[in-house]
């Protein structure tokens, strides 16, 4: 061994604009030779307003011709993130180049933090599928998206369970039943949709009238525009756009506010004083849109026959008695309740999906917006799709 050498690295500074603090222009690190062997001493304030300086300091480390470096970091005095991380990046090229770097009185700080994500990066690759065949992508697509759909369908059958059950708790139990909280989501998604329900269920009605008017008369059959306005109407049209209103105003609104509670972290303090998310959020919910729904789905039945018979005096001139002579004609016994008994089924679905997917939120804004787009996009499909097998049942069953 010989005498130990003690290398000071010689200070740096640059006007930058900026006046540096008296800790800025001090020596950040010692290097003491022995043989083969290089220990380097850091100390001081290792944080971002140094940075230029620490990193004039650490290119004399990449000079060393040692084969052992030991760091010791027992002296520092503060250290953040982007310093640390520039001594990592220093080490790491000092272990490219034959150096074996150890820290004998333990690793710097955030060397640990650095080292996971840098774990966590190899582990998760940023595209695994880069290197496999266009029909191995293709393969591989489809059955990631199968596997999502499969975990999303579990999810929300899990979710409907846990619905069902808090909801038959509180119809045994009345006292956990938040009738205010009930009353107030009936108004919201009853009583404050009801001019955008009646305004669109009125002008469709009179849509559908027109382009049937207009097509039947030419056969001499216009009075059955009565016909096509009752059964389409009070079987399909009323209830479905109705639901479909709702999925857009009320069941993007149950994802948003669920959400917002989830990001502020309310509804984890819901649970930490023993209180069901489910009993508290969405049971209310669910019962106020099983409530409103069928009454709004009266409504638009009202105003789209209201709708049909006023362009049906207009342009059939078929007056307000000979209307409502020919709706009795035409209507069946069944044709009315055929549209109302989907209502509640309808409301179940957009009330089940627009809680499931707030509950879903975490993390950030950007989340809860997409977990609200799919919201709306998941409850307008459900609508349309279960509306397509109570058709396929109601003619089976000629009901």
């Amino acid at each position: 061994m010989g005498r130990a050498q003690t290398i000071e690295i010689p200070r740096y500074y640059e006007v930058m604009r900026i006046s540096h603090s008296a800790a800025s222009m001090s020596t950040m690190l010692t290097i003491e030779q022995q043989g083969g062997m290089a220990l380097l001493q850091l100390s001081g304030r290792w944080t971002v307003e140094h940075l230029h300086d620490i990193e004039h300091q650490l290119q004399a480390v990449t000079l060393l011709n040692n084969h052992v470096l030991q760091v010791n970091c027992t002296a520092l005095e503060q250290a953040d993130l982007s310093a640390m991380w520039l001594l990592r990046t220093t080490l790491f090229r000092c272990e490219q180049l034959g150096m074996d770097v150890s820290y004998p009185h333990g690793m710097p700080p955030h060397f640990v933090f650095l080292n996971e994500l840098d774990q966590r990066t190899l582990s998760n690759p940023v595209n695994p599928e880069a290197t496999l065949l266009w029909p191995e992508q293709v393969a591989a697509t489809l059955g990631r998206h199968a596997v999502a759909l499969g975990h999303n369908a579990i999810g929300h059958l899990d979710h409907l369970g846990r619905m069902i059950h808090a909801n038959l708790y509180a119809l045994r139990h009345p006292k956990y039943l938040r009738k205010a909280s009930i009353v107030r989501h009936t108004y919201e998604a009853g009583i404050q949709a009801l001019p955008i329900v009646a305004m669109i269920a009125f002008f469709v009605s009179v849509i559908i009238a027109y382009i049937g008017a207009s097509q039947l008369r030419d056969f001499g059959a216009g009075i059955y525009t009565v016909d096509l306005i009752t059964i389409g109407v009070l079987r399909e049209l009323g209830v479905l756009l109705t639901a479909i209103i709702v999925a857009g105003r009320t069941g993007s609104a149950y994802a948003a506010e669920i959400g917002v509670m989830q990001l502020n972290d309310e509804v984890d303090a819901l649970k930490s004083i023993g209180l069901d998310p489910i009993e508290v959020l969405v049971v209310p919910r669910v019962l106020g849109l099983l409530i409103a729904l069928p009454l709004l789905t009266i409504v638009a039945d009202a105003m789209g026959m209201a709708g049909g018979a006023l362009l049906s005096n207009w342009l059939l001139d078929i007056s307000i008695p000979q209307f409502v002579a020919r709706v009795q004609d035409a209507l069946a016994p069944t044709t009315f309740w055929a549209g109302l008994i989907k209502a509640p089924v309808f409301a179940i679905l957009i009330g089940m999906i627009g809680t499931y997917r707030g509950l879903q939120v975490r993390g950030s804004s950007r989340e809860l917006g997409r977990l609200t787009t799919s919201a709306v996009v998941e409850s307008i499909f459900m609508v349309i799709f279960t509306n397509a097998i109570f058709a396929v049942i109601f003619v089976e069953l000629k009901f």
